[in-house]
């Protein structure tokens, strides 16, 4: 059986399994983003739901900014249990939440909303997720140092969760753009939070990159430098002679499964992990948040990349 074969089965029997186990007492379990046909989440907590036999079924519903508060309300007073969010939405929905999680708070975004019954609580799985993929890598960080390329979202994500998870200093690195006063804010508002130091430095400052990396556990492109399309094929690394072999080199994208950064860590003996690990650990944390059951991590890994 070809590997597209094998997939359309796959598929084929998830949605028979799903259609026959939707009843009057099926809860609903969203995505709201805009755009968001493109997401793998509805076949991961899909595929999740029908191997547990959890009476659940989850849908994305692409919905702009403009739309968001009214989307919110509607989920609100539908009494949808759950539901992940994605860009534009992740800093403009917290207004309309009840509460949010220190992570949250400290990031200043939400990827992750539970309803308890009409009140609303905000969480951000996203660094959650890396963490989770580190330590099931094998990979310790409390007391010890990350580097981060990147001041987005996603960076501060990973930042905030590894310094709650009590890594002792992060390092993050960004060209001087539109996120570099942002940035700082934030990691001031981290350090100011929790235990760990955490600093914003010049990407173009390859003294400093050097001398952050010589001494830290991990090193992590938190940027959609590299990821499939028009920046596929190109590394955020200013110099690839900063690696070492016993560096775990990280990338949090996850299309393609080998960027030119990883590769390069690669080259120089870097134990890597793209960003399959994260993408299905802040899912499975954002499904147990919900449920109250643990995803079914192998099985859907088997089947949503097959």
């Amino acid at each position: 059986m070809t590997k597209s074969t094998f997939e359309a089965v796959a598929e084929a029997q998830v949605s028979m399994e799903v259609a026959q186990k939707i009843t009057g007492r099926t809860e609903l379990l969203a995505l709201i983003a805009y755009p968001i046909r493109h997401s793998d989440s509805p076949r991961m907590h899909n595929l999740a739901l029908a191997k547990l036999g959890l009476d659940y079924a989850y849908l994305a519903f692409e919905v702009d900014a403009p739309d968001l508060e009214d989307a919110i309300r509607a989920l609100r007073v539908l009494k949808v249990r759950g539901w992940n969010v994605s860009m534009p939405n992740k800093m403009e929905v917290i207004k309309y939440l009840d509460h949010i999680s220190t992570a949250a708070e400290l990031i200043g975004a939400c990827n992750t909303i539970v309803n308890d019954n009409g009140v609303l609580r905000g969480e951000n799985t996203d660094g959650l997720g890396y963490m989770a993929a580190l330590r099931e890598q094998g990979v310790e960080t409390r007391d010890k140092k990350i580097t981060l390329i990147g001041a987005g979202g996603a960076a501060m994500a990973i930042a905030t969760q590894a310094a709650l998870d009590g890594v002792a200093s992060i390092h993050i690195f960004n060209r001087r753009d539109d996120f570099f006063a942002k940035g700082e804010a934030n990691a001031a508002k981290i350090s100011e939070k929790t235990n760990a130091k955490v600093s914003l430095h010049d990407l173009d400052d390859l003294e400093t990159f050097h001398a952050c990396v010589k001494d830290s556990a991990v090193l992590a492109n938190a940027t959609n430098v590299g990821f499939k399309g028009k920046l596929e094929g190109l590394s955020p690394l200013p110099d690839p002679g900063v690696l070492r072999p016993d560096l775990f080199v990280t990338d949090s994208i996850y299309a393609p499964r080998k960027t030119k950064f990883l590769e390069q860590a690669e080259a120089a003996g870097c134990r890597t992990m793209n960003g399959i690990p994260m993408m299905l650990h802040q899912g499975a944390a954002a499904f147990k948040m919900w449920t109250g059951n643990d995803m079914p991590l192998d099985y859907v890994k088997d089947h949503l990349f097959a």
